[in-house]
Parts: C-alpha cells; sequence; structure tokens
C-alpha cells in the first residue's frame, strides 16, 4: 500500500487538478449542464442515480467477464498450437493480422444478422477485442526462449514436452500477462460496443439512453464507470503477474 501511495500521488495530483479546473470553468463561464456539466453535477448524479445504473454495471462486468475467459483461452490456445506447429504459424499467422483490419463497428451489425441479438454476438465482439493481444504475446513470449537453456535441456534428453512445461511457458509469462493486460482494458471496451448492437442492459445501453434524453451527466456517469472498471481489471491483472513471476525476481536476486 504504501509503494502504490509513493507511485500514484503524482497522477492522483494531476487527475484532482484537472477536475479542479474543469469545475471553475463549468461556473465561471456558465455552461450548461446538458452541454458539459461540472464533476459535482456528475458525482451527484454517480451518487443519487445508483439505483438506475447499478443493473446496467453488473450485466456488463458479467459479459466483459465472460467474454474475457473465452477470447483469452482461445488466444492462448490458437499461440501454443502456432508455436508448437510452425508450418501451421506460417500459413494462419496473416489471417489473425488481417481479422484485425476488420472495424468491428462495421462487423457488429453482420453479427446481429447472423446470430440474432442474445448473448453470442456479444461475447464474439469481446472474444475478437482480446483474441489478437493475447495470441501474439504470447506467441511472442515463446520465441524469445533463452537459446542456451534450450540447447542445454536437449541436451540433456528433455522432451519437447518438458522444454515447453519447464522452460518456453514460464519464461513467456511476462508477455503473456503484458498481453492479458492489453486484453483487459479492450474487453471492458469491447463489451461497451457490443451493447449498443441491441441489448437491454449494460453500460453500453445506458450511455445511449442518456445520449438520447441529453442527460450528459449520465454520459459522463458511464464514461467514469467504465475507465474505473479497465483500471480495476488491468491493476486485478498486475497483481497476478506478480505473484506469477515472482520466482523470476528471486532467481534474479540470486
Amino acid at each position: 500500500m504504501i509503494k502504490l501511495l509513493k507511485k500514484g500521488w503524482r497522477p492522483a495530483t494531476v487527475l484532482i487538478l484537472l477536475l479542479v479546473i474543469w469545475e471553475l470553468c463549468s461556473r465561471l463561464f456558465n455552461v450548461p449542464n446538458w452541454l458539459l456539466p461540472a464533476p459535482t453535477i456528475i458525482g451527484e448524479e454517480a451518487i443519487n442515480g445508483w439505483a438506475q445504473y447499478q443493473h446496467h454495471l453488473f450485466s456488463t462486468i458479467q459479459l466483459t467477464l465472460g467474454g474475457f475467459i473465452i477470447g483469452t483461452s482461445f488466444g492462448l490456445t490458437v499461440a501454443v498450437c502456432l508455436h508448437v506447429l510452425p508450418s501451421l504459424r506460417e500459413s494462419l499467422y496473416p489471417l489473425i493480422i488481417l481479422s484485425q483490419n476488420i472495424p468491428i463497428i462495421v462487423l457488429a451489425p453482420l453479427l446481429v444478422i447472423w446470430f440474432g441479438f442474445g448473448w453470442l454476438p456479444k461475447v464474439i465482439v469481446i472474444v475478437l477485442v482480446c483474441f489478437f493481444p493475447i495470441a501474439v504475446a504470447t506467441m511472442d513470449g515463446l520465441r524469445q526462449t533463452n537459446q542456451e537453456l534450450m540447447h542445454y535441456m536437449k541436451m540433456a534428453g528433455a522432451t519437447k514436452g518438458q522444454i515447453f512445461r519447464k522452460l518456453e511457458w514460464p519464461h513467456a509469462l511476462p508477455s503473456i500477462f503484458s498481453g492479458l493486460k492489453i486484453s483487459a482494458t479492450y474487453s471492458v471496451m469491447g463489451a461497451v460496443i457490443s451493447e449498443w448492437l441491441g441489448a437491454n442492459q449494460g453500460i453500453g445501453v445506458y450511455m445511449t439512453l442518456a445520449s438520447s434524453s441529453f442527460r450528459t451527466d449520465r454520459v459522463f456517469v458511464a464514461i467514469f464507470l467504465i475507465m474505473i472498471l479497465s483500471l480495476l481489471f488491468f491493476a486485478l491483472i498486475s497483481q497476478i503477474e506478480k505473484r506469477a513471476t515472482n520466482w523470476q525476481k528471486k532467481g534474479d536476486n540470486n
């Protein structure tokens, strides 16, 4: 906690300063609330309107977690398969890159046409945005395994499975967690985008309803909720990374 406070006081100070400037400008220039509400008005709406958006928030969290787990699991599986089978990697890797050149906003309506307005098209959107970062990061991490240790294990008679479990996978963990952190932040935005497809609840729905009724304060509440969810998700993955890669730090100290 002490380390977190030492590292976080600077960005916290800048954030507070920006909010103060925003508040002062809104009041000094009499900016209409429908155009740009002051932070205090947004805060009041966030507190007083909890009952109106809490079910939207919980729905987005569930959708985010489900899509993130499926997307990252699929990305890890594909990355490992492509690493183990180099010929397959040469054939499919360009297709993986091309899949990211399709705008999600354009693809989303097609998913609704193909799969309806249920849970499936929304999960597919999140999977698509989570898949690429974790797949590429995992493949890069596996390729960057120490070749001297690799040669030593082969000389010792280790099988490919043993080399993968005891050398390649552990040393790829930092890269894997980098991909997980990127996917974690993307998954929240992917969930919001997927909710614009025609969901009946979620932060994306709450934002759409607020925008259509010119409740700009609620739009900012939705924006801040998305930011907080992304930061919390990122922090959770970072804490898991510290525990999972603690062995590397101990090895470096020794």
